[in-house]
């Protein structure tokens, strides 16, 4: 009996291992496509980078931005900055120089990045709906009640939650052994992706990675809802018409970004669980589109909706020229 109990684990330690490194695919199925996907991807990421530095940028110089609502579009350009480049980068990599290979660590950190930048996003756009509700519904109060403390508060309390729901995931993946393969069909890493890959029961993994995050984000989806139904309520009681519509403007730029944010979000989510028939690399494309589109698009539609980052651009810009062309004295 001891001696079958020796060889079962001798033959554990030889089937059972943790990978020193992964191998990403890229997008299975689409292999003889990916230079010709990597020219609007890289397009695209070099879209949302430089929109949303100077966004970041308009905002840290522009003085009569300085305000909550512009502090919280700040930290949403921050994390879409951080979003693409924690998976874009690789992507082309693979794309362009073959380049598959990635550390066990290295993986882990980008599921890290990956998940808590989507949470985190989630609770930006809720906090950014608190603003517009109290900006509306109680503009006499709104200094007194967003005061700078305030605002810092509600930031530290979003990096901490998400920090928080998602840094369990990381030892939930290394407590995992791996002794299939070590190849992940996808572009990046994610957590039930890599989970998927172990030679153990990943259930805790399953019921963490879909249920905690998912559940927070249900939650800042109905708190943004109320918020929005109170103010829509707050905008019609407006006695004149062009009250309602300056009041609806300034938020037309947000529901938008949150349109953008959740939609693809849960249309991913909810193939990716339940639909079975959907080829994997419809999948992953829709995965690599989500993490480039919406960090592309939040700048370019702040710009182009609201006229105060429109002319603090523009001031940016003519302040730029004028440091640059201006003559140089002795």
């Amino acid at each position: 009996m001891a001696a079958v109990n020796l060889l079962q684990n001798m033959q554990l330690n030889i089937t059972i291992f943790h990978p020193a490194i992964f191998v990403l695919l890229g997008i299975p199925g689409l292999e003889a496509y990916h230079t010709w996907l990597s020219v609007p991807l890289s397009l695209m990421y070099v879209t949302a980078v430089f929109g949303n530095s100077i966004l970041i940028a308009v905002i840290i110089t522009e003085r009569n931005l300085h305000e909550p609502m512009y502090f919280f579009l700040s930290m949403l350009a921050i994390t879409d900055i951080l979003l693409s480049t924690t998976t874009v980068p690789k992507a082309l990599a693979i794309f362009w120089l073959q380049a598959h290979s990635i550390a066990f660590d290295a993986c882990v950190t980008q599921v890290f990045f990956v998940h808590t930048m989507f949470v985190g996003e989630s609770a930006i756009l809720l906090a950014m709906a608190f603003d517009r509700f109290v900006a509306i519904c109680a503009p006499l109060r709104y200094t007194t009640v967003l005061t700078r403390r305030t605002v810092g508060r509600i930031a530290l309390a979003i990096v901490i939650r998400s920090v928080c729901i998602i840094f369990p995931v990381i030892f939930l993946l290394k407590r995992l052994p791996f002794c299939r393969t070590n190849i992940v069909p996808h572009s990046y890493c994610e957590h039930i992706g890599v989970a998927r890959l172990a030679c153990a029961d990943i259930t805790v993994n399953i019921w963490y990675g879909f249920s905690v995050p998912i559940v927070m984000v249900i939650i800042d989806v109905v708190l943004i809802a109320v918020s929005y139904s109170l103010i829509l309520q707050a905008v019609f009681r407006l006695p004149s018409q062009d009250a309602r519509h300056k009041a609806l403007s300034t938020c037309g730029s947000h529901l938008c970004v949150i349109l953008m944010f959740y939609v693809p979000s849960f249309f991913t989510l909810l193939t990716h669980r339940f639909g079975r028939n959907i080829p994997r690399h419809v999948h992953i494309l829709l995965a690599n589109l989500y993490v480039v589109v919406p960090p592309m698009l939040n700048p370019i539609v702040y710009g182009v909706k609201t006229k105060q980052i429109r002319e603090g651009i523009a001031h940016w810009l003519l302040d730029i020229k004028t440091q640059c062309c201006s003559p140089v004295l002795d």
